[in-house]
């Protein structure tokens, strides 16, 4: 078991990865032990890990659990309210402990309700996707999307712990692990030139499951995520980086309708779109991107926004984020692979270009 820890002084925690982890009462005992948990899960993860998660949970003075609908579209407040609303019916107090087993719809929604229940309780992550456990369980942010645009209500509400069990990835649909790759090669292309490269060579062992390659790959954007966390909690400056891709992301996810396209799926688009931008601007070179494009190929990912989506209503939505200020866009854009920044100075005849231009065929 790696254990990495996520400096925030008396918010501190570790993240947890190994191997076949939820086999082992040990890892959960230490913050669940004489606890009144309540632990979320969806019906689709249920059946899987269920069973074995209520095991590892047995030193809890006592045990709940809710689970939820599967998807994207179920991440809103009608889902938070199912959640709270069992807390209630259980009794639970403000010493009650959340256990957000799931990929990151179930952490988002699982650590809302730990953040807003009785104005705050404790919660603890156990993602079951590579997209979960790179990215969406690590650093707090938690909440639900609203019809007119993604995430936009939540907290910042750090857990207890994070657990990735990278056994649970076998069970993963194929699309699903290809999804939680973006995330992963981005990390690469905001910081690490290195790790990009490696992924260049080992992708396919990646994608193969392969227990080396998999866990480096979590393992390192853990310590990156959880680097950037602890320098920038609330997002005032670096940690803006972690949304490359994102606009353009959040846009089509809206867009096309939650859970159309997978969060992944649309953050490789988005990343492609903001190299493309970029590239337009003199900011990066012609092979940052073809390595780029050709890297999520390799993954099995879009590298263009859906056909279906007009550029207008891209830009309309992309209008309505939270990263903008003073009601000006703001992006970000890499300069090399390994390197990006966030700006609002750009041209936005050529982001018209980047919107019209990188699409799919149809």
């Amino acid at each position: 078991m790696k254990t990495i820890e996520v400096e925030l002084a008396a918010r501190s925690y570790p993240i947890l990865i190994g191997a076949g982890l939820l086999g082992y009462k040990a890892v959960l005992t230490p913050f669940v032990a004489g606890r009144t948990v309540m632990l979320i899960t969806n019906a689709t993860v249920a059946p899987l890990y269920l069973d074995r998660t209520l095991a590892a949970l047995s030193a809890a003075r006592s045990t709940a659990r809710t689970i939820l609908a599967d998807g994207e579209a179920h991440k809103n407040l009608q889902s938070f309210e199912q959640i709270v609303d069992a807390l209630l019916a259980a009794r639970y107090g403000r010493d009650c402990l959340l256990v957000a087993l799931g990929g990151g719809v179930i952490g988002d929604l699982a650590g809302f309700a730990a953040a807003c229940y009785q104005r705050g309780v404790d919660f603890i992550q156990v993602p079951t996707t590579l997209l979960a456990q790179v990215d969406a369980s690590v650093g707090g942010k938690t909440g639900v999307n609203h019809p007119r645009g993604k995430n936009m209500i939540g907290a910042f509400h750090q857990p207890r712990c994070v657990v990735a069990d990278i056994e649970t990835l076998t069970t993963l649909p194929p699309r699903e692990l290809r999804a939680g790759l973006a995330e992963v090669i981005k990390y690469g292309v905001i910081g690490a030139p290195d790790f990009f490269a490696w992924l260049e060579a080992n992708i396919d062992a990646v994608l193969a499951l392969d227990p080396d390659a998999v866990s480096y790959a979590v393992e390192h954007s853990c310590r990156a995520k959880a680097a950037i966390v602890a320098a920038d909690e609330r997002e005032a400056g670096i940690r803006a980086l972690l949304n490359l891709g994102h606009s353009f992301a959040h846009a089509i996810e809206t867009g096309l309708g939650y859970g159309i396209w997978l969060h992944g799926e649309a953050v490789a688009a988005g990343m492609c779109m903001a190299a493309d931008l970029a590239r337009r601007l003199g900011r990066l070179d012609d092979r940052a991107c073809e390595r780029l494009g050709a890297l999520l190929e390799r993954a099995g990912l879009p590298v263009a926004a859906p056909a279906s989506l007009e550029s207008g209503r891209l830009l309309e939505l992309m209008a309505i984020d939270k990263k903008n200020l003073g009601g000006q866009l703001r992006l970000v854009l890499p300069e090399r692979i390994g390197a990006a920044v966030v700006s609002d100075d750009f041209d936005d005849r050529a982001l018209f270009e980047t919107l019209a231009e990188v699409r799919a065929p149809g």
